[in-house]
């Protein structure tokens, strides 16, 4: 017997050749076995819009969101849905959830999991860079004219010099 995710596999190829009805069969079968396979709902969506079942395909993805309610591709998908479906106020409701579930996620510290230092064969590609030594004097100002001991700039003469014949 397969597992749940070559079957996944299958429907999603069903899906990418156009087979929508297939692919939403597949799906419905994923979920009737694990309700909370998130990729299956995720995509089950998907099938109904691309079918053009733009009620369906809503109905699909709020099951979606509340398996992910801040997932950025669920809002991204209802938004477009709805768009579809002429409910641009609601669509704009979820295009503007899609991009604060954008936002959080860059926000959010990465996984220590994902971390290139924790990754012997990532570490010999960082670049080498020897420590940096500030200096601790800064050179004169050469475009600064200097002053004279006491702090004052020259006084400037009073006239200007008179022209020689």
């Amino acid at each position: 017997m397969q597992s749940l995710q070559d079957r996944y596999d299958d429907a999603m190829l069903e899906f990418s050749m156009g087979q929508f009805d297939g692919a939403i069969e597949n799906l419905a079968a994923i979920l009737a076995e694990d309700p909370s396979y998130f990729d299956a709902q995720l995509s089950l969506g998907g099938a109904y819009y691309r079918k053009g079942d733009f009620a369906r395909a809503i109905v699909e993805g709020h099951k979606a969101e509340k398996l992910r309610p801040t997932e950025q591709l669920v809002h991204t998908n209802l938004s477009l849905f709805y768009m579809k479906s002429g409910d641009k106020k609601t669509a704009e409701h979820h295009g503007l959830q899609a991009r604060i579930s954008s936002w959080k996620e860059n926000m959010a510290k990465p996984d220590a999991s994902a971390d290139p230092a924790g990754d012997p064969e990532l570490q010999m590609a960082q670049a080498k860079l020897a420590p940096v030594k500030l200096p601790t004097k800064f050179p004169d100002m050469p475009w600064k004219k200097n002053k004279p001991a006491d702090g004052h700039a020259p006084a400037a003469p009073a006239h200007p010099p008179a022209p020689t014949p």
